[in-house]
Order: C-alpha cells, then structure tokens, then sequence
C-alpha cells in the first residue's frame, strides 16, 4: 500500500495552485505576494526624528524567506523600523522570516505604508507594485489605523526584538489549516496518520518557536482553542501578558479627522496600576474660532472611583500655557470640553510632549493621581491639513463625541486568508 505514494507534501499555507482570478488576499488590498521595500515619508512620519522605514506587506508566500533576506542583507541599517501589513500566509516561511528578524534584532510595529506615486491605484496593482519593487526609496505615507498583522505574519512580528502594536492596528491569531497534497491513491488510513503526524509535528514547531522568541506558552494556548475559519484580535491586555507588546502606555500619532466638524486627534491606552486592565483616552482639537481653539478630552471611567476627576494639561515646561477643569460623565467616560488659545497650540507642536496629571477621588477620602506625557508626533502637520479643511467647512456646533474606534476581539474571521 505504501508503495502507491509517489509523493507527499505537508504544509501550511493556502493552497498554491494558480489562479487567474484576483486572490481572496487581493480583493482585500493585499498582494498574494509579499513585497518588500524602501519608504520615505515625511518628518517624524514614523516617530520622533524618524522618516524612513521598510515596509513588508501581503501574504506571505512559499518564497518569500530568500527573498526578505536577500534585500535585508543590502540594508545596514539595523535600526531602521520595519512596518508589517499582512493578513497571513506560509507558516514555515514566517517562521524563518521571523529568526531572521531576530538575528537582526529588528524594530518591528504594524502600519500601513501607501506608496504616494500610487494614488491613483489600489497600492497593490501592477504599476503600484512595480515602483514598489523597483530599487531606491519609495515616498510614501504611513498609518496605523486599520493595519493589521495576521495570522502567520504575527510569527514575523515575533521574531523582532522590538514590538509596538498601534492601539488601532491589529495581531490577529487562530490555528492554522492543514494542506495534503498526494501523488498517487493512498488509502484513507494513511492519509489519516500523515495528516495526524503532521499536525503533531506544526503544533511542537509552533509552541517551540513562540517560547524561543521569548512569548509566554499563554499565547500558544490561545491559538490552539482559535478555528482557522475564525480569528481573534488579541486585546491590550493580551498583547502585554503575552509579551509581545510590554508598553503601558501605547498611543497613536495625531491624525486629522475629516467631516462636516473636522478635527485632529488622537487616542492613547495606559495601563492601570492595579490590575491587567488598559483605561482608552482620546484628545481632540478642533477648528479654531477667533485664535480660541476647542480641545476635548475623554477617558474611561474607573470604576473604583466615587467623584469626578479634575484634568490638567500643560504644553511644554510653560506653565501659562495649560488648560485645566473638571470633566462631564457620559456613560463609561468622562468627557472635558474647553478652548485653549493659539499660543498653547504652538506651545504643543514646539514641544516634544503634553504633560497630564489627572487626580481621581477614591473611596475612604483617598486620591488617585496619574501623571504621563502624551507626544506630540504629527501634530504639526495634522494643523495644517486642519486648517485647510476648516477653510472649507461650514462652521457648526461642535457634534456630540464619540470614540475613534480602535480593535476589540473578535471570532469573525478577517474578509482575507489568514492562514
């Protein structure tokens, strides 16, 4: 019987047959190949003093490890970042990707880099991916929002030394598929053990791969209990039990906000100081009024507190350049509404932070008092993208708040294949 089985692969990975159709991948905005290059965008693009980075998107197919090591063999900047933007792919090449990232001791983050020369295209079309693919730096734009690293990519994403998961990017995880392809006519009972065989073999290769990058055996666990049809956004409090993301405080850059009320914002998660669980903030500026400029902030509500917090916010070192009160409660959050004047707004892009000191009455005549500092990163050319667009819109009423929304966890699977 034996004898009957000229040949057997074992892999995990969609199936590599070719088709003529666009791929499910493709449909989605991304490549059925993953691409590899140079970006340049504009100052701080990609943090403070940061405007240069490598962009790795779309599945990752069979080939893909020779082909990242051979480009990163050409880049001897080590420290450069590399933003990754893929629904998933070929396990096994991820798992080779993500050692080379390692012994680079890479800066990995989720982001999605969008080419400017490709504007006109889908970023992933013929001519956007030949500029893509041509040599020399791409000039792009970078963004957080809506990223994802799924599935086999979050094994890249592992291997990096350095890891930041945006607070609205996104690492999905699930089990992956099984794909046999035999030569010949085995009968059922040895199909049934090569398969068991092999799923035994890529749970071990698995579970060893996550403890040698340092992850904790929890996000293994996790990933075992996950369908493959299905898919789980691993939650702030996951991505830093798990190690993968060990920053308490993860915000994102400040971002314009287009509508018939533009505004530019940005939203932040700390974490509290007794217990897993992440508190979301979120600040707000908006079109400014005769040199008086509205700014809201909101944040989660604790739940052990038994008052309203007071909110301070100073620019800088400047203590004249602050703003401060007490803030409304509307469902979980509370919500500060107020007006700064333009000085302090070029207090904020000038400097490199905000510094805020909130104090929340606890019970037993108690005080809870939080001190960070929130950057300033792409403040300054947010104001002027808003300042054009307030030029364009009719002035209103401010428009009630509500929540940029950021990724929670979930069971449905993503619209690409996420192997």
């Amino acid at each position: 019987m034996l004898a009957r089985i000229l040949f057997l692969v074992a892999s995990l990975s969609i199936s590599g047959a070719l088709r003529a159709e666009q791929t499910p991948a493709e449909k989605a905005g991304f490549a059925s190949r993953l691409t590899i290059y140079l970006a340049k965008g504009a100052p701080d693009a990609c943090g403070p003093g940061c405007d240069r980075w490598i962009a790795i998107e779309g599945e990752v197919d069979a080939d893909a490890a020779p082909r990242i090591r051979r480009f990163l063999a050409g880049v001897k900047d080590t420290q450069r970042p590399i933003y990754l933007h893929s629904p998933g792919g070929n396990v096994e090449q991820s798992y080779v990707i993500g050692r080379l990232l390692r012994s680079r001791k890479a800066i990995a983050r989720v982001g999605r880099t969008s080419a400017t020369a490709c504007t006109a295209g889908t970023q992933v079309d013929a001519a956007c991916l030949k500029i893509k693919n041509a040599n020399g730096e791409v000039e792009a734009e970078l963004a957080t929002r809506n990223a994802m690293c799924n599935s086999a990519c979050g094994y890249l994403f592992l291997g990096a030394i350095s890891r930041e998961v945006a607070p609205d990017a996104a690492m999905g995880v699930h089990n992956s598929r099984l794909v046999l392809t035999f030569h010949g006519d085995p009968p059922p009972g040895v199909v049934a053990a090569a398969r068991q065989r092999r799923i035994v073999t890529a749970e071990r290769e698995r579970t060893a791969f996550i403890a040698a990058m340092g992850i904790s055996r929890e996000l293994d666990d996790l990933i075992r209990t996950v369908k493959f049809e299905s898919l789980h956004v691993l939650t702030r409090p996951e991505l830093y039990r798990f190690g993968i993301d060990t920053r308490t405080l993860v915000e994102t850059g400040w971002t314009l906000e287009k509508g018939f009320r533009p505004s530019v914002g940005k939203f932040a998660m700390m974490k509290k100081e007794n217990g897993a669980a992440f508190r979301i903030m979120e600040w707000r500026l908006s079109c400014e009024n005769k040199h008086r400029v509205p700014l809201r902030f909101a944040g989660e509500i604790d739940e052990s507190a038994v008052g309203k917090s007071t909110i301070r916010m100073i620019a800088g070192d400047e203590l004249n350049e602050k703003a401060e009160g007490s803030p409304v409660r509307t469902g979980k959050y509370e919500i500060w509404n107020g007006v700064v004047d333009s000085d302090m707004v070029k207090a904020m892009q000038a400097s490199g932070s905000l510094k805020v000191r909130e104090i929340t009455p606890m019970p037993d005549d108690k005080t809870d008092t939080a001190s960070f500092d929130i950057a300033m990163t792409g403040l300054a050319s947010a104001w002027t993208q808003l300042n054009a667009s307030c030029a364009l819109a009719a002035l209103s009423p401010i428009s009630p708040w509500s929540p940029i929304p950021y990724p929670k966890a979930s069971t449905t699977p993503s619209s690409a294949p996420s192997p």
